[in-house]
C-alpha cells in the first residue's frame, strides 16, 4: 500500500552533516521525496507535533533539543514507507539499534541523551497524516 510519512532529521543529524546520508538511504530504498525543507522549529509547532508527550519527563528536554538548531523536514512516499522507514531508523535508543540502521550506524550514544538519535519517523498512518499536516500544511 502506498503511503506517506514524515521524516525529521533532528538538530544533531543536521549539525553533524548527516542529512544527505539520511536522504540517500531513503531514496536508495526506493521511496520518493515529496517535500524537503530545512527549517527551524517553533515552540508552537513542537507543541502540536509532540502533543501526546506533554507532561512526560522527557518532553521539555526534547522540545529544548528540537529548538537547538535546524531540522530537515521530509515527506516521503512509497509502499509501506512508514514501517520501512522505522526499520531503517532503528530502535529509539541508539545503543540497541541494529548495525545497518540509521541510528545504529550514525547516532552517538556514549555522551548524549537518547533523544539525540538523528531521526524521527511517523509511527502510524494516522500519525503521519497529522504530522505532515503540522510540518507541511496543504500537502
Amino acid at each position: 500500500m502506498t503511503e506517506r510519512t514524515l521524516i525529521l532529521v533532528k538538530p544533531d543529524g543536521v549539525a553533524r552533516g548527516l542529512s544527505g546520508e539520511v536522504l540517500r538511504r531513503v531514496e536508495a530504498k526506493g521511496y520518493t521525496l515529496v517535500a524537503v525543507e530545512l527549517r527551524r522549529a517553533t515552540p508552537e509547532l513542537l507543541a502540536d507535533h509532540y502533543a501526546e508527550h506533554v507532561g512526560k519527563p522527557f518532553y521539555d528536554p526534547l522540545v529544548e533539543f528540537m529548538l537547538s538548531g535546524p531540522v530537515l523536514a521530509v515527506v516521503a512516499e512509497g509502499e509501506r514507507v512508514i514501517e520501512g522507514f522505522r526499520v531503517m531508523a532503528g530502535t529509539t535508543d541508539p545503543t540497541t539499534a541494529a548495525p545497518g540502521s540509521i541510528r545504529g550506524d550514525l547516532a552517538r550514544t556514549w555522551d548524549l541523551p537518547v533523544i539525540h538519535n538523528i531521526v524521527h519517523g511517523s509511527d502510524s498512518p494516522e500519525s503521519a497524516e497529522r504530522e505532515i499536516g503540522i510540518w507541511f500544511p496543504g500537502i
